[in-house]
Order: C-alpha cells, then structure tokens, then sequence
C-alpha cells in the first residue's frame, strides 16, 4: 500500500513538473496495482489530456467519477475537458455541468452552483447551434432538478420559455424550407406530397407545442399569453392539417376545437379560432347556432365575408334569430356634432346593417364570394332559396360541396348534417333550375339523405316535386302528404299537393283545396304575393278544364277572372300569360294580344313551352327565321325539351326541328343536321325532321348519310299517307338531287320524271331534270357509252321544247340546251342523230335578235347555218350537221349570257361557257385552218377577257384566256397561265397548260418542271402525264414516254382525244421495234382505244389508218378492210380535188396496206388490183413525199402480196416474176427470198426446185443466221433425202437451236422438228428422236415444245414431262413471258386429261389439238 502511495505521490509530482510521459507511465502503474485508485484515475486522465489525447482522458475521468460520483474534482475535470472540445461535446458537458451543479447545491455552495451553470449556457450558446442552446436553456427552467436552488438567481422561466419557442420557430421553418427544397427534385416528386411528409416529420420531432403551453402557464403578462395561446392554435391546426387519416388526426382535430372554443368562451378575438368554433359545428338546422356568438363574431370582424353573410342574413325575413335591426341614433347629438364615441378609440370598425334587399343581397354576395365557411354556405343557401335564385344556388352548392370535400380531407371531420343540408339546398334548386334536365341528379341527392334521415320534410318536398315534373302524380302525392303531414303549416306544400292533383285529372277535388288555401295565404304577414299569384292561376286553371265549353272558356266571369287576379298579384307570372294567350287565340279571336301575351310568356319563362311553339309558328308564317330561332333556342335551352333517362314524361322536338329549319335557312347546315338528329331522337316518326335532315346533308355534302334520311320519310309517307299528302314530292325531288350529285344519274333521272308528272311547272325541278340529263350525258361520253351520251342530249333537247315557258329566259336552261347541242360534236361519229327541229324550235327564226348579237361582229355566227333548209351533198352532211351542232351550242351560250343579264356572277360563267364554245368550234377545223386566228378563236379571246372584268379574281377565267392565246400571242398566255397560278397555285390545269405552253415554245427544262408540278398536284389528272410523255420522246427516251402516254390512258376519260392518240402512236411504234411475236394483248386495248376515236372523230384519216394495221395484225382483216377501203375512198377523192403531194402518199399507203388485207381476206384478185396500184402511185416518176424507205417498203410489200395473190390464184409464173422483182428491189430481202423459194418448191419441177436451192444458199451466205432459210435447206434436203445436205444443214441447226439471240419460241419448236425429222429419217429405232427432244428440253427448259416433245415420244411414261409442259406454258404467258394462245393449248391438250382439254379449248378453240385430246378423252372414258 505504501508503495501505491509513492507512485501517487511521484505522479503528482511529474504532473507539476509538466512530464507528462511519466505522470502517465507511473499513474498507469498506480492502477495495475490498485484499479480503483480514485487519484490515480484523476491524474491519468489530466496527464492525457495535457498529452491531447481526449477520448482517453474522457474514460479516465468518466471511471473516477463512477468510483465517487459525489467529489466535484472529477467532473470538474470533465467539464475542461469538454471546454477545449468546443460543440463537439455539449451533451456530455451539460449532463457534467448538472452533476456538477447538483454537488455544489448539496454542499450549499449556491454561488459555485450558479457559476458552473451560467459558464455551461455562455459555452452553449458561444459553441453550439441554436438547439442545443435550447437543450442548454433546459437547466435554469423549472423541469430541471436544480431549478429550485437557482430560483430568483436565473431569468424567469416565461422568459427563457419565450427564447426557446423564438429559437425552435425559426429553426423548424428554416428546416422544412430547406427539406422541402432537397427532396421536390427527386424523379415522380410532387411539391404537395413533399411538403406534407417533411411537415410530418419535422412536427413529429418537435417540442413547440410543450414550450407553448408551459410559456402560458409560467407567464404573467396577459398580452403574451394571449399571442402565444394563438400561436399554440396556429400550430396545433398546421400539425393537424398535415396528418394523415386516423387517430392522429382524429385527437389533434380535438384539441384544435377545444383551443378554439376556449378563446371563444373568454371572447379573445381571434379570427381563427371563432372561424373554428363557428364553421366546425355540425348542425343539423341553421337555427341550432349560438346568436349570441354569431353576434359577437360580427362585432369582433367587422371586415370578415363571413360576417358579411351573416348579417345581412340575420335581418333578412327568412332568418330564425331575433332580428337585428339598426341601432336608432342618440337624439341628444346634434346634427351638426362632430363628436363620435370612437374618436378615442382612433375610429374602431362597425358593423354594418343593410337596411333594403338590394343591399343586402349584395352585401351577401360579396362576402360569399370570398368565403370559405360551411355556415356562409347554408346560410346563403338558404336564402337564395327564399329569393327562388335556383340558378345561383346550384352554382354556389356545387362549390361549397367541393369545399367540404376538402375540408373532410383537411380535418378528419365528417360535417354528415353539413352535407345533408348543402344536398337539400342544391337539390331543391336542381328541381327548379332548367327543369328537368337535373331532376336525375336531384333525385339522387334527396334519395341519400332519405336514406339515413326518412323524415327529412326538404327532401321529401323535393322528391314529390320531382314525381311532379316527371308526371308520375300518385309518387309525387304520396311524398307531399307526407311532407305536408310533417309541416301542416307550410301552405307552399299544401298548394303544390292540391295541384298535383289536378294535374293527375282531379280538378274538383284540387280546386276545393286550393279555395281553402287561398284565405290562410292572404293572411300571412308579409303576404307571399307570388305564392298568392301562382294558387290563384291554379284555381282558374281547375275552372277552365272542368268546363271545357266554349261558352264557359269564352266567359269573362269564369276562369278568365282568376287568371287576371294571379297577374294583379305578380305580373311576372308566365303560365298566367300562357293560358291567357289561349284564351285570345282560341276564343276571343285576338291575335295580337295573344301574340302578345305568348311573347310575354316566353320573355319571363323559358319553361312556357306552349307559348313558345305557337310563338315560333307565328314568327314562321310570317317567314322570320331569326326570331323563330331565338324562341326554338330559349326552349331548348330551358331543358325541358329532353325527359331525363327512366321518365316517363314524352320529349318536345318541335324547337328542334325549328332550329334546324332556320340553320338550313342560313346555310349553316353542320349545325342543321344536329338539331334534326336531336328532334328525332325524341321524335322518330317526325316526318319533317328526317325531310329536313336528309336536306341538311345533302347540303353539306354527306350524300350517303342523305339518302338513308330520305328513304326513312319516304317509308313513313308509305305509312302515314293521309299526314303527308300533297307533299311527298320533295322527298323524291331531294332524293334526286342526291342521286344526281353521287353520279346515279339514270335514278335521279326516273325520280325527277316521277316528279314532273306531278307537278309538271315546278321550275327547280325541269331545270334539274335538264342539267340531270345534260351531266348523265357527259357522265356517258367521258365513260365511252357515246350512244346513250348521244340518246341523253337528245332527251334533254326534246325535254327543253317542252319544259315550262317560265324557264325558258333562265340562265341554266340555256347553259344545259348549250351542254346538250356540243354533245354532238364531241361524238362526231354520231352527227346523223342531231335533233335540227327541235334545235330550230329552241332557237327560234328571228336572226336578229338581241340575244345572238354578242359578239356577233367577231364571230358572224346567227341563225343561218342552223335555219339553212337547202339539200347538201351526201358528203358534205356529216361537215353541215357538225357546224349547226357548234353554232347552235354559241348561240344557246349567247341566250344565257342575255338570261344572266341581272346576275353579276352568272353573266361572267355565261361568257365563260361561251369562250369555250367559241373555241371549240375552232378546235374543230381542220388543221390548216388552225394555224391562223380563226373568227372563232378571236371570239373566244374576247369571251374570257369580258368575264375576267366580271371576275378578275377567278382563276379558271385567267387560265382559259392563257389556252386560247397560246398559239397567237405566247406572251399573253404566259401572264394569264402565272396569273391564275398567283389566284390558285394548287391547280394542276393550270400547271399543266403552262408545261404544254413551254413545250410549244420549245422550252423543255420549264415543261418538265411545270408539268412535274402539276403530277404532285394532282397525280390523276391524264393530261400532266401525257405532258411528260411528249417531253420525254422529244428528248429521245421512247420507253419512259410509252408508259406515261399508258397511264394517262388508264387514267383518262374515254372522250381525252390527246391521251388516245398518242397512246396508240406510242403502242404502234412499241410493236413495229419489239419481236413479231409479240402478245395480242398488248394489241387489243389499242384497238379498242381506236375505235373509240373512230366514233369520237371519224374523220381523223391518220389514227384510222393505224387502227386497220392493228386489226390487221390480230387477223380481223374483214374490219381492216372495210376501214381502208374508207380511207382510200377519201382519200382518193381529195388528191382528185386538191392533187395535192401528201394526199397522194397517203393515197399509196393506204392501197399497199389495203392490198396486203385483202390478200388476208383472201380477195386475190382484189389484192393484185390495189398492189398494182400502190406500185404505179410509189413510182419514182410520181410527185410524192414518200421518202426512200417508206417508197422501198411500200413497194416490196406491194410486190409480195401481189406474188401471194397470184400463187394462190395459180398463176405461179407471174407470183415468181413479182416476188423476183420483190427480191430485186429490196436489195434481197430474206423473207421474200425464203417465199420465192417455197413457191418454186412448189411447182415441182426439178429445175424450179434447184433454183429454189441456191436461193436459199445465197441467203445463207449473206445472212448465216436467218432461222427461216436454214429450217427451209434442212426440210429440203431430209424431202431429197441428201446426206452431204443434212451433214452441211444439220450443225447449223443446231447452232442456232443453242442460241436464243434472234430466235422466237416458235421458231425454237420448228427447229426442234426438223431436227427431230432428220433423227427419225436417219435411224429405225426411237432413242435418236428421243435424243433430240431432251436436247430441246435442255436448250429451253423454259419453253413448253420440248417438255410436249418428250412426253409424246414416251407414251405412257411421259406424264411427268406432259405436266412440266404445263407448269412451264402457264409462267411463260403474258405478262411473264411471250407464249402464244395456241402454245398454251398444245400444253394443255398433252395431259391427256378431259378437264384440260376443255381449258385447251378454252384458251385457243381455233387450235385442234385440244378438240383431238378431248375427242380421245371422251373415248377413253366411254
């Protein structure tokens, strides 16, 4: 022990010389031997933090302390260790500094333990944060166990309770704000959300609410007490408003209202607190609040909405609370004082107290307006319900409902009476307000509160209303009995359920109730004067229909009475004027008063819907749409046209209908088709509606939709016969219309029909029929039906001769007689059918009429040709008939330029049309007299430019002027082109006429680019693409031309002469560069466009030219004939005529390729005849344009067909001698070699035969590869039986049997043959033939021949090669491939099958390998 004792001491004495190292060594050897050395552990630990090692100082000094927890050295020793160490350890230092403090305050050392105390505070607040000098502030209030020995020695506890609540204010807000502003960036984070949850968790932690309270128990100064009792308020309703649901909030929400009420208890005026006390009672009656504090509130906020409310509703009539009138002025102040009781007070706010209803209702509605109360709400509610403001009440109930909606959210609390109220008042006013449109949602509304309150009277009321206005009287009965058995008092309720009474029929009993009713309403003080009114209305009406006698409704001391007495009591009354309007309608024969009073009606009430409609049929007989519309659309508006869902009660569609009549009358029709459908919803059978709707779209455009409208009043005219008589014309008129604008013109035609038998001097209709028939004629022409085309125009002429006189000065009659006469000559092929009498009835014999003098300087055009009776030539007709059809089209146009004379637009369409007349007529001269300014073209100029003065803004007026100065004056035409670009840029004409007027200026870059403009225009408009085409041949690209002609042709109509012709040219030119065996389909469709052209312009000699050559090639040689021998004919009479050098080119033309088809028609001596003429018209010595090749290509084909002729006429010397000459003259053709040779084969003789021989050898060796000649030496020498021949023959066979250059598939199969001859001739067995026929297969796998080959040679064995045949005859023909008809049947016909034998037949019938199949078929299954 002694030896602890020295260690002790020598480290005491280290310590006081500051060596810290051995203070420690021998302080830690002080405690090896004695651990519980309290000197030990005090000089370690100050040894250690000399050394700075804190956290070992800390344990040292903490251990000392637990060994004698009552000596102050240790925890003074801590507290120096916790000073050096800043805010680090403030909480360990205040539990020292307490400990410490508790040590002195047993000692009775008060000054020390005041000392360690105050020095703790100064190092919190000088070292820490705000919160821990809170924490630090705790020691000196009186929670703290020391505070009784500091009492009087340390601020009073209100004070620093005062400081806390300072501190811990700011430091929350500075919190949340700073928490807020971290998490509201986090992905899918919502500031609402963000700031509730760290509100929670900021008031979870807090301590605000305890500082508060023990602040107003410790404090003795009343202001700040009261400042921090609505501070402990504020917060507590802050916490409650961030609490979720549950009990949390359920007990914050109560200790909310209890703060509240008590400061309302001691009248603290403190606007939160009365708001809550006032606004979270849940009462269920207005009257069950507390006046006195309503009152009190109103002092205290004067300024307040809510006070607003209050007051004026506490001087209103309907209030329950003693009335509060103003207070009356102190008599004993003089006028003239200017003393006032608050001038001491600096002028305190009053209260102030409407004195009328007009300044109450807006005192009312301005503290409503910014109001957030549930008692404002039910009081202004109620109210508005006194004054029947129904409109005004929804509007506010539907916001307060929203309002208590987020209340409940915010609170927690229910409000169940709350809402059962606002249901009441909103329903009620749903009742009345454009009634019944809301009554569903009424119903709803009284049907939840009856369901947890069965003896609401309101909503009982409300109910049996509501039964009331859907006409189910014995519900409405039972629910105002039970109300009004519940408030015998309320007369309102006792009236309406005597009057539901009457409604339902029982106008005795009803009237007995109501003459009772009547005195107790007189008596009531103030007297309800509207009440009164209404009752009085209801007694005459009992009166008017128990006697329904005109003498009685005509009596002035009945009804009528009653009814004058209601609007002496409230002249606002509508169904008063109503019944009154009636009554001088129907019985006193006054018509003005009844307008009158209906007016009136329809004025104060848009309810009145009787008045209204006899209104609106006033206005309408009087042809004033827009007051039929506003009164239609105050009806529809009052929402009593549409029964709610599940009524019984039958909808009003009249105002509908009316809508509709008056927006069709305005043009705006998609409004129009709305109100239709909306009147038959409520009225299918409406017959007018679906009149009116089918109308309505067809205006607009929706023509399908039209025509279902129509039909459906067509079938209800089937139906209601005796409704509609008289009147179902125009269903079938309008149903024309449509069919007319859907293209259905034959329909529209036999509707209109049907409609001028009855009503033949409708004038609408003629000129519908007309121009109907006019459009069906052009529909036709355009489609290539040119003999209905021809039939329609002449219906339309004969039609005009008989339609109305009325019509016959109208613009649309003469435009479609116009329409009518150029029919004619569209279709010149038809010209014999022109109608010349009934044109000269139409026109009239007076040629100098004003109407044809328009222009008549320019043209000469009257009635000369058209009135000519004089016989013309045979061949001269067709030209006569053509030029009355064009004369009388311009002179038709000239009458309905003067028909238009009162109409600006129509005069300038009228000088349009005939512009285009005009140049019609020009078009249809011949080409050399178009290549000057005819009158006709000078005419038409003149036309367009006279309507661009009429319209200068109308594009299609600038584009015309630009096609008919294209050719005399480009400059001009350029400008109108650019103009009526600049006025409609989305015009492909336009585009299109500019391209056409680039390329006659030889301009091919612009062509293309305006013609490409018009193509994105508008892609199916045919003559952009024939544009481009032309402009493509004429940079040498003849493919990519051929395929635009072809599309423009698909595209166009059958009547675009352009698009044919040039289509055809382009096909003709195709075949004469492309294999000979080309498909006929690639032939057909422009023989069919040819003959077209033909009926369109049969004097275009070129095109009917080239239409025979087509037929010539797919073998119609009869057709090719007959249109040669026109064209010779015509021909030839103009080079007698004119002997001009192109008509006799055309002239031998024409005879060569009429001789070559009647060699094909087999007219042989025909066929010399028009040779030799052809020959003689080519010679070199006549004055022709042919040139060298066509002079050379003419003659050999003269030349050949004249050799045929003859050979087939037996005279073979003189074929030999022409196909010599052929031969000689086309500088050795082959063809006509390989011919000459088969015809000397011919002769039999051996001489004529070896000549044949060298010819054929000649060929070769100038052309090794003519397939033709070799095929002939080969046939030759297998005939002649000639091995050195067939050795010689036999290698060139089959060189060119391995080329596919120049060899057609018909060729490859002869080849085939005769190879296939010469190995059967050569051999006695099958395998060479065999041989020959696989080689076939190998060459052209792809060719038919040698796969029919094979399988015929292998008997039975070749069914697999007969259906490979097949298959490689169906890819191979048209358009993959180029395989004959007659192929494909020899495929079919090798199956053996009857099935495809049929479809051999089929597919070639003139081919006799499928009648062969068939035949052995048939055998084969018998």
């Amino acid at each position: 022990m002694s030896s602890v004792k020295a260690l002790v001491k020598a480290t005491a004495e280290a310590v006081k010389q500051q060596k810290w190292d051995v203070a420690v060594e021998t302080a830690n050897e002080v405690l090896q031997k004695d651990a519980k050395n309290y000197q030990g552990h005090i000089l370690l630990a100050f040894a250690l933090d000399k050394k700075n090692k804190l956290e070992e100082a800390e344990a040292k000094y903490l251990a000392a302390t637990s060994l004698k927890p009552a000596d102050a050295q240790g925890w003074q020793g801590l507290i120096k260790l916790y000073q050096r160490q800043g805010n680090k350890k403030i909480k360990q230092y205040q539990r020292a500094a307490l400990k410490l403090a508790e040590i002195y305050r047993d000692a009775e050392d008060m000054y020390k333990c005041q000392d360690t105390v105050d020095k703790f505070v100064d190092h919190a607040r000088a070292q820490g944060d705000r919160l821990q000098y809170v924490d630090a502030l705790d020691l000196i209030l009186p929670e703290s166990p020391i505070y009784p020995a500091l009492e009087g020695r340390v601020p009073h506890p209100w004070k620093t309770y005062d400081t806390q609540a300072q501190i811990i204010e700011t430091e929350e807000k500075k919190r949340i704000n700073t928490l807020i502003g971290e998490r509201r960036t986090r992905i899918g984070a919502r500031l609402s959300e963000v700031t509730l949850e760290v509100k929670r968790e900021v008031y979870r932690q807090s301590r605000l609410i305890h500082v508060y309270r023990e602040l107003i128990n410790w404090t003795t100064d009343d202001e700040v007490r009261r400042t921090y009792e609505e501070k402990l308020l504020q917060y507590c309703y802050d916490r409650l408003l961030a609490w979720p649901a549950g009990e949390e909030k359920d007990s914050e929400a109560v200790t909310v209202l209890k703060l509240a009420n008590d400061m309302v208890i001691i009248r603290h005026p403190f606007k939160l607190a009365w708001d809550i006390a006032i606004d979270w009672q849940d009462n269920k009656n207005i009257q069950d609040w507390d006046f006195t504090v309503l009152r009190q509130y109103c002092s205290f906020f004067p300024d307040s909405d809510l006070n607003r409310v209050v007051m004026g509703f506490l001087t209103s009539a309907v209030s329950p609370f003693p009335k509060v009138v103003p207070e009356p002025k102190d008599a004993s102040v003089g006028e003239g004082s200017d003393e006032s009781e608050d001038d001491d007070d600096g002028g305190a706010a009053t209260t102030y107290i409407p004195l009328t209803e007009e300044d109450r209702l807006l005192m009312m509605t301005e503290g409503i307006g910014g109001a957030d109360s549930f008692l404002a709400f039910r009081l202004m509610g109620e109210y508005y319900q006194h004054l029947e403001e129904h409109e005004s009440n929804v509007e506010l109930m539907r916001k307060a409902l929203v309002h208590l909606k987020e209340e409940r959210t915010k609170t927690g609390l229910l409000f169940n009476n709350t809402q059962d109220a606002l249901s009441l008042y909103l329903g009620t006013s749903l009742v009345f307000y454009q009634s019944p449109r809301h009554h569903q949602e009424a119903k709803s509304l009284f049907d939840g509160v009856l369901a947890h309150d069965p003896a609401s009277t309101p909503a009982l009321i409300g109910v049996g209303l509501i039964y009331e206005e859907e006409e189910e009287y014995d519900e409405a009965i039972s629910f105002l009995e039970r109300a009004l058995t519940r408030a015998p008092e309320n007369l309102r309720v006792r009236t309406e359920a005597a009057w539901v009474k009457a409604l339902k029929g029982d106008f005795s009993t009803c009237k007995q109730e109501l003459e009772s009713t009547i005195p107790l309403i007189a008596k009531t003080r103030p007297p309800t004067k509207e009440l009164l009114a209404q009752t009085q209305y209801r007694l005459g009406y009992c009166i008017w229909n128990l006697d329904t006698s005109k003498a009685a409704r005509k009596s002035r001391s009945g009804a009528y009475t009653w009814f004058l007495e209601s609007l002496k009591n409230d002249l606002n009354y509508a169904p008063a004027y109503t019944i009154l309007g009636i009554y001088y309608a129907d019985y006193a024969k006054d018509k003005k008063r009844a307008r009158r009073c209906f007016q009136k009606a329809v004025e104060l009430s848009a309810s009145e819907v009787q008045s209204a409609e006899r209104l609106a049929r006033s206005f309408a007989d009087d042809g004033d749409w827009d007051r039929v519309e506003l009164v239609a659309q105050r009806v529809v508006d009052s929402g009593k046209v549409k029964p709610p869902p599940g009524s019984k009660r039958k909808g009003i569609s009249w105002p509908f209908s009316a809508l509709g009549v008056a927006e069709l009358n305005k043009q705006d029709y998609h409004k129009a088709i709305v109100s239709f459908q909306s009147a038959l919803k409520i009225s299918p059978n409406d017959y007018h509606s679906w009149v009116g709707l089918g109308e309505s779209y067809h205006s607009s455009g929706r023509y399908v939709a039209a025509t279902k409208a129509i039909l459906n009043a067509q079938k209800l005219e089937e139906e209601n016969a005796d409704i509609v008589t008289g009147k179902t014309w125009f269903t079938k008129f309008l149903l024309g219309d449509v069919k007319r604008e859907l293209g259905d013109y034959d329909e529209a035609i036999v509707l209109y029909r049907q409609v001028i038998e009855q009503r033949p001097n409708e004038e609408g209709v003629a000129i519908a029929l007309m121009q109907t028939l006019v459009d069906n004629a052009y529909d036709s022409l355009e489609n290539g039906f040119f003999g209905k085309s021809i039939g329609l125009a002449n219906d339309a002429l004969t039609y005009a001769t008989q339609a109305p006189a009325t019509i016959r000065d109208t613009f649309n009659f003469w435009k479609a007689v116009g329409d009518a006469c150029s029919i004619f000559s569209s279709i010149q092929g038809r010209m014999d059918k022109f109608p010349l009498d009934l044109v000269q009835s139409l026109l009239g014999r007076d040629d100098e009429a004003q109407e044809y003098q328009v222009f008549r300087d320019i043209d000469g055009i009257g009635l000369g040709v058209v009135n000519a009776e004089r016989v013309f030539p045979g061949d001269e007709i067709d030209g006569v008939d053509l030029t009355r059809s064009l004369e009388a089209t311009i002179l038709a146009h000239k009458r309905s330029i003067h028909a238009a004379m009162d109409d600006f637009h129509a005069q300038a369409v009228a000088f349009y049309n005939l512009g285009w007349a005009e140049y019609r007529a020009h078009a249809c001269l011949p080409l050399h007299l178009r290549k000057k300014a005819t009158r006709y073209l000078k005419a038409a100029v003149a036309c367009f430019k006279r309507a661009i003065e009429f319209e200068a803004g109308n594009s299609e007026f600038w584009n015309s002027l630009g096609v008919v100065t294209s050719e005399i004056n480009p400059v001009v035409a350029q400008h109108s082109f650019v103009r009526s670009l600049y006025l409609n840029e989305r015009s492909a004409h336009a585009w299109t006429n500019l391209g056409t007027l680039a390329l006659l200026q030889n301009d091919m870059e612009l062509a293309h680019e305006a013609l490409t403009r018009a193509q994105s225009t508008d892609p199916d408009y045919a003559q952009a693409w024939l544009g481009q085409g032309i402009v493509a041949l004429l940079q040498g690209n003849s493919k990519e031309a051929r395929v635009s002609f072809t599309h423009a042709m698909d595209i166009a109509s059958a009547s675009s002469l352009g698009s044919s012709r040039r289509y055809a040219a382009s096909m003709f030119d195709h075949i004469l560069t492309s294999p000979p065996n080309l498909p006929i389909t690639s032939l057909v469709q422009p023989i069919f466009i040819l003959t077209q052209l033909q009926s369109l312009r049969p004097r275009d000699l070129v095109f009917g030219h080239l239409l025979a050559l087509f037929e010539e090639r797919v073998h119609e040689t009869s057709r090719a004939v007959d249109v040669l021998e026109k064209i010779c004919a015509t021909l030839e009479a103009e080079y007698e005529a004119t002997e001009s050098s192109l008509a006799l080119k055309r002239f031998a033309l024409a005879e060569t390729d009429l001789a070559r088809s009647y060699l094909a028609a087999g007219e042989f001596e025909m066929a010399i005849e028009a040779g030799e003429l052809s020959i003689q018209l080519s010679s070199d010595e006549n004055d022709n344009e042919l040139t060298a090749e066509e002079r050379k290509k003419a003659r050999l084909s003269a030349h050949i067909t004249i050799g045929l002729a003859q050979y087939y006429i037996k005279e073979i010397e003189s074929a030999v001698e022409s196909l010599e000459a052929a031969i000689q003259e086309s500088n050795g053709n082959p063809d006509a070699a390989c011919l000459l040779a088969q015809v000397l084969w011919a002769t039999n003789e051996e001489e004529a035969r070896e000549r044949a021989r060298e010819i054929l050898f000649e060929v070769i060796e100038k052309n090794p590869h003519h397939v033709q000649s070799v095929i002939l030496l080969g046939v030759i020498a297998l005939l002649d039986g000639d091995e050195e021949s067939l050795e010689a023959v036999v290698p060139e066979l089959q060189a060119l049997r391995a080329s596919n250059e120049g060899v057609s598939p018909s060729e490859q199969s002869q080849l085939g043959d005769v190879l296939r001859a010469i190995a059967a001739a050569s051999s006695e067995g099958m395998e060479p033939e065999m041989t020959q026929a696989q080689a076939n297969v190998m060459y052209y796998p792809y060719l038919p021949h040698g796969w029919s080959e094979v399988a015929a040679l292998a008997g039975e064995e070749g069914e697999g090669a007969s259906e490979m045949a097949l298959r490689v005859a169906r890819k191979g023909i048209p358009p993959r491939g180029d395989l004959q008809a007659e192929e494909l049947a020899v495929a079919y016909a090798g199956t053996c099958r009857a099935a495809d034998a049929q479809m051999a037949i089929m597919v070639s019938p003139w081919e006799k390998a499928g009648w062969r199949a068939l035949g052995d078929a048939v055998r084969g299954d018998a």
